[in-house]
């Protein structure tokens, strides 16, 4: 018996050792293989993506760029130049803009006419219609191609302006695209656009400005271009509404039509109420003002004081 006793002993011990010596070989299963006891494994560095930027680079607009576009929507080639084949308009472009190249870099600017007037109530009963986002995506990919900026014009017919803008922020967040409005084209209630000049206010024209700059901040945007333009002084009414956001760059552009001195008369008067944060800009019409007179030269749009920052054809 105490031999038996005596041999158990032996067994449990032997056991016993072996058990240990075989715990001793493995890796602790709360020590990552590869790593020494006390070091954590730190995740390799990511490089973050750079910030967005305009067309070329930057994202300021101003005083580094002077813009020069096209204006225009598909199908109809009486809204202006920008429609049919978009790369040959984006080559007519180049050509036309180069000249304006001079003491600053040519920005080219797409503005696609989104909103459209309508003399007509539609569905919605605002007298003016969106355009599909098949149609933007279409201008945003030629814009693309060509190294432009994309400005959605609207046209708001009897819609308020901001409404008519919040429609397109799915294209607001790119970091290339901004805005256009047409307030000759927006009217009150009961009336009909085409039939009266509309207008806006300085505090509705803010409220867009307001928000693009909240869409600049939240996403982290390059400068957004917002322009409005304007026919004559009652287009805007109590333009002194209308304030600086560090987000957005503000244009307004003088559309006079008709010969070489009577535009540059309308660029002058309109020009007087400039609130000193706002720049300047100018639109020539290649069928309008030739019928009136010879279309000004690019030489001459840059003798105006002040010299226009963007020059738009249509």
């Amino acid at each position: 018996m105490l031999r038996r006793r005596r041999l158990l002993l032996t067994v449990l011990a032997v056991t016993a050792l072996l058990t240990g010596c075989s715990a001793a070989a493995q890796p602790d299963a709360a020590q990552p293989s590869g790593t020494s006891a006390g070091t954590a494994t730190s995740p390799a560095p990511t490089t973050p993506p750079p910030p967005p930027e305009l067309p070329g680079g930057g994202t300021q607009v101003f005083p580094g760029h002077r813009l020069v576009g096209f204006s225009g929507g598909p199908g109809s080639a009486a809204l202006g130049s920008l429609t049919g084949d978009l790369g040959a308009a984006a080559e007519r472009l180049r050509q036309q803009s180069a000249p304006y190249g001079g003491d600053r870099a040519v920005l080219p600017v797409f503005e696609l006419i989104a909103t459209l007037a309508h003399p007509f109530p539609g569905p919605a009963g605002t007298y003016n219609a969106a355009t599909d986002d098949a149609t933007v995506q279409a201008y945003l990919d030629a814009a693309r191609d060509a190294g432009a900026l994309l400005l959605l014009g609207i046209q708001p017919g009897t819609q308020d302006f901001l409404p008519a803008v919040q429609h397109y922020e799915r294209w607001l967040t790119e970091p290339d695209v901004g805005l256009a409005l047409d307030p000759e084209w927006a009217v009150d209630p009961g009336q009909q656009p085409g039939d009266v000049f509309g207008s806006t206010t300085g505090a509705e024209l803010d409220s867009v400005a307001a928000y693009l700059d909240g869409l600049v901040t939240a996403h982290g945007l390059p400068q957004k271009v917002l322009v409005y333009h304007q026919l004559n002084p009652g287009i805007v009414r109590d333009e002194q509404g209308l304030t600086e956001h560090p987000g957005v760059a503000l244009v307004k552009s003088i559309d006079g039509i008709g010969a070489p001195p009577a535009k540059v008369a309308t660029y002058q008067r309109v020009v007087a109420t400039l609130p000193p944060f706002v720049h300047a800009g100018f639109k020539l019409f290649y069928e309008e003002d030739v019928r009136s007179g010879p279309l000004m030269t690019p030489a001459e749009v840059l003798a105006l004081v002040p010299r226009p920052e963007y020059v738009l054809y249509e």
